[in-house]
């Protein structure tokens, strides 16, 4: 099988980079640098992550996108040739919804691929769970899941979701 290539995306603080850490089978490409500033944590994103994971059979090359609109020329970049996308937003930043919701129309508008939202911090209530993020953001509530993104059987979750329609979508091509 042929690698897939799979983003993930989301505002700043989401989890993307603390997802791929925790999952990633490979040392891990980061370009974490010091914030510039005040975002709520020391340190950000600012071109890409990436690692790689094994789901069964399947090789999926997993690239984070920084979450800062001033770093937003990357996004295009990275998900050129993409297959899918995780969308991660925080369960406990409700006001994060709306840019991310922006986020994602942008990025499906310019590529339109199978997509999941994870929704993090599952494991520090009180957090708006995967049914309320659907709800907010107008998407099937299949298509949002619960996770803690520490965490690898909780963190692989949303990515399993989203090759099961990845592997759909290339199906219904065929």
């Amino acid at each position: 099988m042929e690698p897939l290539k799979v983003i993930i995306t989301g505002p700043v603080g989401a989890g993307k980079s603390t997802l791929i850490r925790t999952l990633s089978e490979t040392e891990v490409v980061d370009t974490d640098a010091a914030a510039s500033e005040d975002i709520g944590k020391a340190m950000t994103t600012v071109a890409m992550d990436y690692g790689t994971l094994h789901l069964g059979d399947q090789l999926l090359y997993l690239f984070g996108t920084p979450g800062q609109e001033r770093f937003d020329f990357m996004w295009d970049v990275l998900t050129e040739g993409a297959l899918g996308m995780l969308m991660l937003v925080r369960g406990d930043r409700p006001e994060d919804l709306g840019p991310a919701r922006r986020m994602l129309d942008y990025l499906l508008s310019q590529h339109p691929v199978p997509h999941v939202v994870g929704v993090t911090r599952q494991d520090r209530p009180p957090v708006w769970g995967p049914e309320e993020v659907a709800l907010f953001l107008g998407l099937p509530k299949e298509r949002v899941v619960g996770l803690n993104a520490t965490d690898p059987k909780s963190a692989v979750q949303p990515l399993m979701r989203l090759l099961e329609l990845m592997l759909a979508e290339e199906e219904s091509r065929s």
